[in-house]
């Protein structure tokens, strides 16, 4: 497919940005609403096959009623020549993954910064009842201020269709993200993106994976079978309180992570206050969502809400100036009692 091309007579490619294994990215063009696009064209072998077709067609739909902050808008999808596509927001910025080859590691409080927006948009599709099966760097798209977005939700999910009834031998994801039961061939969970961000976060603060290999099977076996390296092991500088958060992530069981993206965010923002980091992207994320207008700590408040409320395995802090308030509001409106008593024993004495 060239860069002249005009999709369903809507949509032309302008340039190459992006290309994998599956698809190539396009920078487009949509001449009806005349706006600058993303274009993600799929390869013509997949494109053949009616099972993919179906489940590209569910996954987009679904994908493209997700709207949030932290996760790249679907605005459309198709088919041209035999070939599927997927209609973007184009997000100027450079992805996590390249950002990593550049930088290695990441300071703490910039990494917690990236990783609590990426939790809010997975959060945000884990409550809309959509896996993302397909959580890594490649995936998360920051913005020069620092915003983060997710993307390609579902199309892993949408792949896995292509042998349906061999479900042991579907890969779901990309092997050094994935979790151990995608490594094992079952379907993925909320928990699994919550694993998969895990390996992500370990990487942003150790400057290695946790499990590497040439090969995929035995990458598989170490996702199932093998722990960790501390990460402290890596990087002295990470703090004991975030290596236990990361580690509790590498679970094997998902029972034993936290169940959902939404509740690791809750995690690291309380991790964040605990130990006063100063981040001001999550100052700039709370602002841009119209929930910040006072200090960063209103801010962080406000970006929890985001997420969703704690559960009520969560101890929250309590607000003892409004106890004081209520006390002391009861105590005036009981006081008044003994005077309404006189007042009525005055006018309606007991003995005449």
């Amino acid at each position: 497919m060239n860069e002249s091309d005009l999709l369903n007579g809507r949509y032309k490619l302008e340039d190459k940005i992006g290309s994998g294994g599956m698809s190539m990215v396009y920078l487009g063009r949509d001449l009806m609403l005349e706006r600058s696009v993303a274009i993600k064209v799929l390869r013509k072998d997949f494109s053949s096959d009616p099972a993919f077709r179906e489940r590209f067609r569910q996954e987009a739909k679904a994908a493209g009623n997700l709207s949030h902050p932290n996760i790249v808008t679907v605005y459309d999808f198709g088919l041209d020549e035999d070939q599927l596509f997927i209609v973007m927001e184009h997000v100027p910025g450079t992805d996590l993954h390249t950002m990593l080859k550049e930088r290695r590691l990441f300071k703490i409080e910039e990494g917690i910064a990236l990783i609590v927006q990426a939790c809010a948009g997975i959060g945000y599709a884990h409550r809309a009842g959509l896996v993302h099966c397909d959580v890594k760097p490649h995936n998360f798209i920051v913005t020069p201020d620092g915003r983060l977005k997710v993307t390609d939700f579902g199309i892993a999910r949408a792949l896995a269709s292509i042998n349906p009834d061999e479900a042991s031998d579907v890969v779901w994801g990309s092997p050094q993200y994935f979790s151990p039961e995608q490594a094992g061939g079952m379907a993925p969970s909320p928990a699994s993106d919550v694993y998969s961000l895990g390996v992500v976060m370990y990487q942003m603060f150790t400057g290695e994976l946790p499990f590497t290999s040439k090969s995929a099977e035995e990458l598989a076996q170490m996702h199932l079978t093998a722990e960790p390296t501390p990460p402290r092991e890596y990087n002295a500088f990470i703090p004991p309180a975030l290596e236990e958060i990361i580690l509790k992530v590498l679970s094997k069981e998902p029972s034993s992570r936290y169940r959902t993206a939404d509740q690791l965010g809750r995690v690291l923002l309380t991790f964040a206050r605990q130990e006063d980091i100063e981040a001001p992207e999550l100052q700039a994320v709370a602002l841009s969502q119209g929930k910040l207008n006072r200090s960063l700590h209103a801010g962080l408040s406000a970006l929890k809400g985001e997420l969703g409320a704690s559960p009520p395995d969560e101890l929250g802090t309590i607000d003892w100036a409004a106890v004081g308030l209520g006390l002391l509001a009861l105590l005036a409106v009981g006081g008044l009692i003994p005077f309404w008593m006189w007042v009525y024993f005055v006018f309606n004495p007991p003995f005449h």
